[in-house]
């Protein structure tokens, strides 16, 4: 890797370190203090990693404004492709982060409860029921590996654990109005997605 060339060996292993991690989860969010120096990193070195990146085939994106990086393929490989209900939580919880934010100020953590999650499933009435605690622990997990959520509370299973929300679910799921969450999900609502089979149209911007 030439274009790695002056680079002390400590920042070479950070830049492969740091690469595997974009590759196996999606984004990198500044409000992630656990992730904060690599999003800062990858901004030194900016450069360096949309060379290296573009030559596997990927797309790098840093938006300065949300503090996220996230890594796309225009080819769609390696994609993850979700089950219905990830892809179900997944709108509810940029729902939840839209209503959040709006009492908020811009530097502030959405931060939601498992309550609130049940409540907004509920009223949906995407399901007669609320999923079970597994698949809802699984589903929550699987925001938590691409950087979309960091959960503060371990035990899940009480509606007052809580969740940060973050900014990275922005760009998993974009949309110009909070309208197309809702007509989504009314599809969910209405059987569109009678079993709980892969989801490809929710997963577009997990790379």
């Amino acid at each position: 890797m030439d274009f790695l060339e002056g680079m002390l060996q400590r920042d070479r292993d950070e830049f492969t370190r740091i690469c595997n991690r974009l590759f196996s989860n999606c984004f990198i969010c500044k409000r992630n203090e656990a992730a904060r120096a690599d999003y800062y990193f990858i901004q030194k070195h900016r450069e360096k990693f949309v060379r290296y990146l573009s030559v596997s085939g990927y797309r790098l994106e840093i938006n300065e404004e949300y503090g996220v990086v996230q890594l796309t393929n225009p080819q769609n490989y390696n994609r993850y492709n979700m089950k219905l209900f990830e892809s179900i939580l997944l709108l509810i919880l940029r729902i939840l982060y839209d209503e959040k934010k709006r009492e908020l100020s811009v530097s502030d953590e959405v931060i939601v409860n498992m309550g609130d999650i049940h409540e907004k499933f509920l009223s949906l009435k995407i399901r007669e029921k609320m999923m079970d605690k597994t698949t809802l622990r699984n589903a929550v997990s699987t925001m938590r590996r691409f950087q979309l959520v960091e959960v503060l509370d371990k035990e899940l299973s009480n509606e007052d654990s809580r969740i940060i929300i973050y900014d990275s679910i922005l760009m998993a799921v974009r949309v110009e109005d909070i309208k197309q969450v809702y007509e989504k999900l009314d599809h969910y609502r209405k059987g569109g997605k009678a079993n709980e089979e892969a989801d490809e149209g929710e997963a577009d911007q997990l790379a």
